[in-house]
């Protein structure tokens, strides 16, 4: 039965994975080879154009997302991580409903947030700016990361902060100095969706910056599709590095987000 259980699952792994080996696949062969009758399942004689191609004209917009994803990582700590330390352990009135709130504008489907948002940014000038999509991203990750680090916060004892207060420690004190460190497997959660939310962002980026200057790699790759939609082998090496990042930080932090994320979700 195990057996059967591990090749069911290889099976299904397989299955899931496959998009991804044929997009390196097809990162490495040659135009003509392409429209070959069956397909090559390998890149014999394989070409490094596609790549080239990516780096001689896809390294702003890679550098563009990553601006915009680590400043919507530190946008999103600096508003959640507060918050969800003034609801776990502050408690302060309306904290339930907040969370209730919280919770909700998860449910808002993103188009109609990039709708709001673009009335807003053409009014104050932000519209097409890379400020523009941090805050936007933001939104996404805000309410998520408060309800996780709310969640883990709740778990820390109220022994360790009524020991650091009896020491002299305040508010704030207390939060940087106990809080934080404390909770850095939920911090390493978020910021990790955040980043990821940011990264692969198209919404918002083809909402409130399509003329901008400076656009993520998401853009990046739609306009080179519409431009190029020969080159096949360019579009997916395209693909292959936009991906990199996400696969290796996905791949560092997992055991923290593996704590992070059942935090808080058993008590004692």
């Amino acid at each position: 039965m195990r057996r059967l259980k591990t090749a069911i699952g290889l099976v299904l792994t397989a299955v899931m994975l496959f998009p991804v080996y044929w997009m390196i696949n097809v990162s490495f062969t040659r135009d003509q080879d392409m429209r070959r009758t069956p397909p090559s399942w390998f890149p014999v004689d394989g070409t490094l154009d596609g790549y080239r191609a990516v780096l001689d004209q896809q390294l702003p917009y890679l550098g563009v997302s990553l601006v915009v994803g680590l400043g919507t990582v530190a946008l999103t700590l600096l508003l959640a991580a507060p918050a969800a330390y003034s609801l776990a352990k502050l408690r302060p009135r309306g904290g339930g409903a907040l969370s209730f709130v919280l919770l909700i504008a998860q449910m808002i489907p993103g188009i109609i947030m990039a709708m709001g948002f673009y009335a807003i940014f053409l009014t104050t000038g932000v519209l097409n700016t890379v400020p523009g999509l941090i805050v936007a991203d933001s939104t996404l990750a805000v309410p998520f990361a408060v309800l996780i680090l709310t969640a883990f916060m709740s778990g820390i004892p109220d022994e360790l902060l009524q020991a650091a207060r009896t020491d002299g420690a305040g508010v704030v004190r207390t939060f940087t100095s106990i809080v934080l460190p404390v909770s850095r497997n939920s911090i390493i959660t978020v910021s990790l969706f955040a980043f990821l939310w940011a990264w692969s962002d198209f919404i918002f980026a083809g909402t409130l910056d399509q003329g901008g200057d400076h656009q993520p790699i998401t853009l990046g790759i739609y306009h080179y599709i519409g431009n190029n939609n020969q080159e096949w082998n360019a579009i997916m090496a395209t693909a292959v590095i936009a991906s990199i990042p996400a696969a290796i930080l996905l791949v560092v932090a997992q055991r923290y987000v593996a704590a992070g994320v059942t935090a808080g979700a058993v008590k004692d």
